[in-house]
């Protein structure tokens, strides 16, 4: 804690041992609200840092998925769309370019404003001769509901257990809880031309996929 006194001195008050204690032992013993948030702020505690420790055991392994790079070719996988029919990549690959992005949640805010961002360029994708394919966990129905929500015109596949996004080696976000937002472009030789992964900045992903179609023009 850091104060004033009269003579214009900062003073720094040592409390947080004090405050270690409190949470561990009773420094209050006749406070039983005091207990009460004790335990409760420290149930949290012990929560946080169950995630964590998951969370670098997570890590850990991640380090022995295979990740694409530039230049990869990219894995065979086959997923329902939203319509419930049956989508293989190998119907499109090497003839079309392909722009693959994986997102977190169907109707989530970021996510929205993303869909609805290359729903908008879907002529300017088409021009590069390029389809575009969302995935996400949720299933065919979230999809089916999400793209007549949004009036989306594009595929988007159920990943359930998310064994493509580990495919591809998408990265997870706040100790492994929430999936990666990450965009692949794929040219017509089957390959990574670009990756670009970003969480927060949503609607850069259609921006960045657009730049990289127009450079292979």
């Amino acid at each position: 804690m850091v104060y004033q006194t009269d003579s214009w001195v900062i003073n720094i008050k040592p409390v947080f041992l004090k405050e270690i204690k409190g949470l561990f032992g009773n420094i209050y013993p006749d406070n039983l609200k005091y207990k009460k948030f004790r335990n409760f702020y420290l149930f949290y505690l012990i929560i946080y840092l169950l995630l964590f420790i998951s969370y670098l055991v997570f890590d850990k392994n991640s380090e022995k998925m295979e990740k694409l790079v530039l230049g990869s070719s990219v894995a065979k996988f086959e997923l329902q769309d939203q319509n419930g029919k049956l989508f293989n990549i190998d119907s499109v690959l090497g003839k079309k370019n392909l722009v693959i992005y994986f997102y977190p949640k169907d109707d989530s805010p970021g996510c929205t404003r993303e869909a609805c961002s290359f729903r908008d360029q879907f002529e300017v994708f088409a021009d590069a001769d390029a389809l575009i394919i969302g995935i996400s966990p949720q299933s065919v129905e979230s999809h089916f509901e999400f793209a007549k929500k949004h009036r989306l015109n594009y595929t988007l596949l159920s990943d359930p257990g998310n064994k493509v996004s580990k495919l591809f080696g998408v990265p997870r976000n706040l100790f492994g809880l929430i999936p990666g937002r990450v965009t692949y472009v794929i040219n017509k030789e089957g390959k990574v031309e670009y990756m670009f992964n970003s969480q927060t900045q949503a609607e850069k992903h259609v921006d960045e996929a657009i730049r990289i179609l127009l450079s292979l023009k």
